[in-house]
């Protein structure tokens, strides 16, 4: 029984850690697009519009699949609600450069933005991927890690909730 309270407790200290030190806003870090060219983060985040921040890798089975699936159901989403999504490439040196050849094999219809360095994520203290950020003004409003097919639909509804507040 002790042993299952300091378990309970532990979970509960981390959550209130992770809580306490995550962001609530993005930062304004530089990160590069998928053509080389500098990105600043708070400049090209449209003010008064719904983003998805989708942080993924080549090497991500479970990222590839989220951004497949959001990927067919995409127009949808932005007809009904106007919504842009930006997946943040997080590969390093060593797989960099399977980024452009993914994305041009796959025709998603994302901006694709290279997190090279990784200062973005560990700026927003992610530590698993897929990661994704529901975003408004550079306010972060939802946070999710991990994929499970469905995801696409839950994120659908929090953005049309998002849209009527």
């Amino acid at each position: 029984m002790k042993s299952k309270k300091k378990l309970l407790l532990l979970i509960i200290f981390v959550a209130i850690q992770t809580n306490l030190f995550s962001q609530k806003k993005i930062p304004n870090l530089t990160l590069t697009s998928i053509s080389g060219e500098p990105i600043q983060i708070a400049n090209k985040l449209p003010k008064n519009k719904i983003i998805i921040l989708s942080f993924w890798a080549t090497w991500c089975i479970p990222c590839i699949n989220e951004l497949d699936a959001i990927s067919e159901v995409y127009p949808d989403w932005q007809e009904e609600t106007n919504v842009e999504l930006i997946a943040i490439s997080i590969d390093d040196s060593r797989t960099l450069k399977r980024v452009k050849p993914m994305v041009n094999g796959k025709g998603w219809d994302y901006k694709i933005w290279l997190d090279k360095n990784q200062e973005l994520k560990r700026a927003l203290n992610i530590s698993l991927v897929p990661y994704t950020l529901i975003v408004k003004n550079n306010k972060i409003l939802h946070k999710s890690s991990g994929y499970t097919p469905g995801d696409e639909d839950k994120f659908l509804r929090l953005v049309k909730k998002i849209s009527k507040q």
